[in-house]
């Protein structure tokens, strides 16, 4: 790749098309089987607030639906209830369920009461299991951390460095923030085995005492360095990624976070710089554009 501009990503790469970006997490796992029953809780605390909530929702629905189905089924066992009224069945399990009881509707027979207990303790499970997800999905701890969405490699202090750059998007305080990098290569063995590995890249700095705004991580790329000798076009052709973990304390909460971000090695940069973000308004307070936090600009001539 030459010389990025800042809407470089924004551009046609060199076979005609702009370049998606794709989670690389996203692996497809054949001959494993899902397991979602066997491990509900942790797929609910992974999921999305509105998949958990449509989950909920319809769990909710069914339950009160199979409860209305089986005081149907039982005739004339509910005071107040017209007889085969879908709705004040429904709307019966509803209060039940929920023990609200308005008094209009009770239980008249044995059938009858004997249900209702049995959806009573459900409710009461159900209940109990959902307000635990819920707290337990609120209160979880997680980091905003915003990862620019591209990595320059340049000139800093006359040696060739590669860069990214990482911004707290939260007001709080990240205490004690470090970051480890990693590049994942393809490599032959001595036995002629293809495999991939992991290389630790070091940084310059790897950690801050107080990550509050922004921080940007440098690997010099010299002799010692896993990259030494590698081009855009390397790589590209060996499938290279770059991943990056943070890991901190929230001042607000005291509690660990953590943060990744995977680079692929479409979105390394070559001879290019970030472009600056931090300012001073006129009345001395710090500025962060983060409009511009993914910009990089060509590097100037030598």
């Amino acid at each position: 790749m030459t010389a990025a501009s800042p809407k470089a990503e924004r551009a046609p790469d060199r076979v005609g098309h702009v370049p998606t970006q794709r989670d690389p997490t996203q692996v497809i796992r054949v001959g494993v089987q899902r397991g979602y029953l066997q491990d509900v809780y942790h797929f609910l605390m992974v999921a999305t607030w509105r998949r958990v909530m449509l989950l909920v929702a319809a769990i909710y629905l069914g339950i009160n639906a199979v409860f209305a189905g089986l005081y149907l089924a039982g005739g004339d066992c509910v005071t107040g209830l017209h007889p085969g009224s879908i709705g004040d069945a429904f709307f019966f399990s509803v209060q039940t369920f929920s023990t609200i009881g308005y008094g209009t509707m009770a239980p008249s027979t044995a059938y009858a009461n004997v249900v209702v207990t049995v959806e009573a303790f459900v409710g009461l499970c159900t209940v109990a299991m959902a307000t635990g997800l819920m707290f337990s999905k609120f209160s979880r701890p997680t980091a905003r951390v915003l990862f620019s969405d591209k990595v320059v490699v340049g000139t800093r202090n006359g040696k060739r460095t590669l860069s990214f750059r990482v911004a707290n998007e939260r007001s709080n305080d990240i205490i004690e923030a470090s970051f480890r990098v990693t590049v994942l290569k393809p490599e032959v063995t001595a036995e002629g085995e293809r495999i991939r590995r992991l290389h630790d890249l070091t940084l310059t700095r790897s950690e801050t005492p107080l990550f509050t705004i922004s921080f940007t991580a440098f690997h010099v790329i010299d002799a010692s360095s896993p990259l030494f000798g590698e081009t855009d076009a390397s790589l590209r052709e060996e499938h290279m990624r770059l991943i990056v973990t943070m890991t901190g304390l929230d001042g607000s909460l005291g509690q660990t976070i953590h943060a990744r971000h995977i680079y692929e090695a479409e979105r390394v940069f070559w001879d290019a710089r970030f472009v600056d973000v931090m300012s001073n308004r006129p009345d001395g307070q710090l500025q962060i554009d983060y409009t511009r936090f993914h910009d990089v600009a060509p590097e100037p001539p030598a």
